[in-house]
């Protein structure tokens, strides 16, 4: 028998590393399924992943409208319901020239409340009469304005159509501001939330003016409405 040198062979393995080896192989499987309840208690944890995001559980149901009286469809406004109706002022001159520039604000403003039967408003209730063309023909048109209370105001649009005197808009609310630009009219009223107004904006579209658009927008400084003129 060739006695042990004490040198071990080419392929065979020390003892202490084979039992190690026989360790880590039979550690495998416990290891792979320590891994697995980790990641699933992250996940119902709502952990951050790596990019920062959050689970915020299970999104919420999204339910369509439930639509009530599918059937009912309103009738369209009367004439005296629609604020952009043409109504022709009586009693109050024609215009051969087409300008509302020449004919008398008070007088016309006055004919017009009269013609509906209400009264017509003290001279200080009454705004600086503007002159400005918002029925793109080159004229003039006449806007009105009366401070109806502290709060609430009415506006008033007239344009001259065939040489009548005619009213082509009326308004009333809390006209947080009137504005121009490139033939709009822009009505600002205030909203239930101070920091913005809701934008009414109409448009001249060659027989009468048309609700253009509606949006939301910054609120603005305050334009009270002040006694016996200024612009609206």
């Amino acid at each position: 028998m060739r006695a042990w040198s004490g040198r071990r062979g080419q392929g065979a393995p020390a003892p202490h590393s084979a039992r190690s080896l026989l360790s880590r192989l039979s550690l495998l499987p416990f290891l792979a399924a320590l891994a697995a309840l980790a990641s699933l208690a992250l996940l119902a944890a709502g952990c951050a992943d790596v990019e920062g995001l959050e689970s915020e559980g299970r999104a919420r149901d999204v339910d369509a409208p439930l639509v009530l009286w599918p059937g009912y469809s309103p009738a369209p406004p009367r004439r005296d319901e629609n604020p952009a109706a043409l109504v022709p002022v009586p009693d109050v001159p024609r215009v051969p020239s087409g300008s509302m520039a020449d004919a008398k604000p008070l007088a016309v403003l006055d004919a017009d409340i009269a013609g509906q039967g209400q009264t017509p408003p003290a001279a200080k209730a009454v705004r600086r009469p503007e002159l400005h063309d918002v029925t793109g023909d080159g004229k003039p048109d006449l806007l009105m304005a009366v401070n109806l209370d502290p709060r609430d105001s009415e506006l008033r649009v007239y344009t001259v159509r065939d040489s009548v005197v005619t009213r082509v808009l009326v308004l009333r609310g809390v006209l947080a501001g009137v504005e121009l630009a490139a033939g709009h009219l822009a009505i600002r009223e205030p909203t239930k939330d101070p920091r913005y107004v809701s934008v009414i904006d109409y448009l001249w579209d060659g027989d009468s003016m048309s609700l253009w658009n509606l949006t939301l927008d910054d609120a603005r400084t305050s334009q009270t409405p002040q006694p016996g003129g200024g612009s609206p």
